[in-house]
């Protein structure tokens, strides 16, 4: 476990620039008050103490803390979070935050509203500031995490939430423990498969003990196409109560008697919320270079014209993501994701099917994508990813390379996606996975688009050299051209997770003193492994080995040892040094 001064001390210290002359007096005092001596007892037992050392409170508005973290972050969910500020008040009110022996347990299934927690927590006296200014930068999560006050942790499924709620709710009953489980979720999470199947076990079970509160904005990412229904709520949770969820008090007096009734309930908290993602003033007119994720919405529409192919795309609230919107018909299935895939089944064989997803959703999905795999013909997925492994579990990376009759890719240029799209026309039973990465950057001028399953020389050896080579993967191509930009070591890059390289290749890769590869990805099991395994090559494998880490794509590349400055260290290294001795060593140094 981290202690505070680990976790806040640097992020703190460089935003300064960032705040007002009071707050950064105030982080000032904060950080002194930590560099004075380490404070004892668990992360949040060690947030109270700083802030009881330092007291005093900039802000007595929550909503307004809530601002100003967003604007020191540069980014997150800011209407999200204060959709739900009503209902986090009110917990705090009744006790069921912050206190030893709250009235009921409570499960944060709406889990990015997590700084509307810290916010209230900070206008209460229990949080100090410093901690506020490292949201999304490597401090604090954007999520709940149980070292930060919360009863559960949450970091991949929205709907996740509701199944904690409703296994803790059962969990009580069964130990004769009269006290009622509140889950906080949102309308667009009741969207996912898996809270209908919690739901539908809380009925069955006939738990008495929980009390879902849904903050009802009509919003998931993009717009819902009906509101939640109450019927299906009755249904299966029997009284169901409204109330206007922009009003602490109709909030605090409705959930307080939903916890004195008898039996279980549903309270639904009819919102407001704006845009789904904050931008500060500065960047709100912004246009600059898309992701490159951003870009294939575009490209593929472009395609479908000049080919007159059917299509039937669908996508679990990515829709922005892959730049869909103006330019592609689509269908959004909210957060259902394992929808998104099950639509595809029985289409047409030669309609190019479309599943957009996010790289951490189709985790959820994998079941039905191994269904798809071997029963649906054309069928692309395109796979947004922004923390560097495959999405979810740190257990799963790569799995998705590992189901049957599928092939994965990650494009970085327009040309390498078309010839993704001319291999799956050529091999329409094999199933085309394509990572669209979530980052800006300016296309290499060398790609696999005339061999896809290929490779080609960005930087091509010279002839008699031997000393060290790097082979790369999708983005991890983008990252180590720069860094290799006047080094001039051997570049080797590939567009396909399992390469097809030639024999001269793989003779030319075994000759070299010193053999790398690079992959924006996790490792175990993933491009580097796969390239030693299947042509038993002596290679240094660098990539992602730890869990997505909560911050920003720029701290991500960093803290995982793939910032260009990173891998020129890497690139430079002596031949034959030890992983251990120089790509540890710059990660952590970093």
């Amino acid at each position: 476990m981290s202690t505070l001064r680990t976790l806040v001390h640097d992020e703190a210290t460089a935003a300064l620039p960032r705040l007002t002359p009071a707050e950064a007096a105030v982080v000032r005092r904060e950080l002194a008050e930590l560099a004075a001596g380490e404070l004892g007892g668990e992360l949040f037992e060690q947030m109270r103490k700083l802030a009881a050392a330092v007291p005093g409170r900039l802000y007595d508005d929550s909503a307004h803390v809530l601002l100003r973290m967003h604007e020191i972050a540069g980014s997150g969910n800011l209407q999200s979070n204060l959709s739900s500020l009503s209902t986090v008040r009110a917990c705090f009110d009744l006790g069921l935050v912050g206190g030893d022996t709250p009235p009921a347990e409570l499960v944060v299934g709406r889990g990015h509203i997590a700084p509307a927690f810290y916010a209230e927590h900070y206008v209460r006296g229990a949080f100090p500031f410093a901690p506020l200014t490292t949201l999304h930068r490597g401090g604090l999560t954007g999520v709940v995490h149980r070292d930060l006050g919360f009863g559960n942790t949450m970091r991949y499924s929205l709907g996740v939430g509701v199944h904690q709620a409703v296994g803790l709710a059962w969990e009580l009953r069964r130990r004769g423990d009269g006290r009622k489980v509140v889950c906080l979720a949102g309308d667009g999470e009741l969207q996912e498969g898996s809270a209908f199947e919690a739901l539908r076990f809380a009925h069955e079970a006939d738990l008495d003990n929980l009390v879902l509160v849904v903050d009802a904005n009509g919003k998931g990412i993009e717009p819902l196409a009906k509101p939640v229904s109450r019927d299906y709520l009755a249904a299966y949770l029997g009284r169901v109560a409204e109330t206007d969820g922009t009003d602490d008090d109709a909030v605090r007096d409705s959930l307080e008697s939903l916890l004195a009734a008898p039996g279980r309930a549903a309270l639904v908290c009819r919102t407001l919320k704006g845009a789904h993602s904050f931008r500060p003033p500065s960047a709100a007119g912004a246009t600059g270079r898309p992701s490159f994720s951003q870009t294939t919405g575009p490209l593929l529409a472009d395609r479908l014209r000049r080919t007159k192919r059917q299509a039937a795309v669908f996508t679990a609230d990515m829709a922005a993501r892959f730049g869909f919107k103006d330019h592609l018909p689509y269908v959004n299935t909210g957060l259902a994701e394992t929808l998104s895939v099950g639509l595809t089944l029985s289409l047409p064989d030669p309609t190019l099917k479309v599943v957009a997803t996010d790289g951490m959703y189709y985790m959820d999905s994998l079941s039905m994508l191994t269904e798809a795999t071997t029963g649906a013909r054309n069928l692309l997925v395109l796979a947004g990813k922004s923390h560097g492994q495959w999405g979810g579990a740190h257990n799963a990376v790569n799995l998705l390379g590992g189901l049957l009759n599928t092939r994965v890719y990650e494009p970085v240029t327009a040309a390498e996606f078309q010839a993704c799209l001319d291999r799956l026309d050529r091999e329409p039973g094999t199933a085309h996975v394509v990572s669209a990465v979530d980052a800006k950057f300016e296309p290499p001028l060398t790609d696999c688009s005339d061999d896809l399953d290929g490779a080609v020389w960005v930087t091509p050896p010279a002839p008699g050299r031997s000393g060290t080579a790097v082979v790369t993967f999708g983005y991890a191509g983008v990252l180590v051209s720069e860094a290799n930009a006047d080094l001039g070591v051997p570049h080797l890059h590939c567009a396909a997770l399992e390469p097809r390289l030639p024999p001269e290749t793989v003779a030319l890769l075994a000759g070299v003193e010193r053999l790398l590869t690079v992959e924006y990805n996790g490792v175990q099991g993933g491009f580097g492994e796969r390239l030693r395994s299947r042509h038993l090559l002596d290679a240094e494998v660098h990539g992602i080995r730890t869990d997505i880490l909560t911050c920003a794509h720029a701290q991500q590349l960093r803290r995982h040892g793939m910032a260009p400055d990173q891998l020129r260290a890497l690139l430079g290294a002596a031949p034959g040094a030890s992983e251990d001795e120089e790509v540890r060593g710059a990660a952590a140094s970093a």
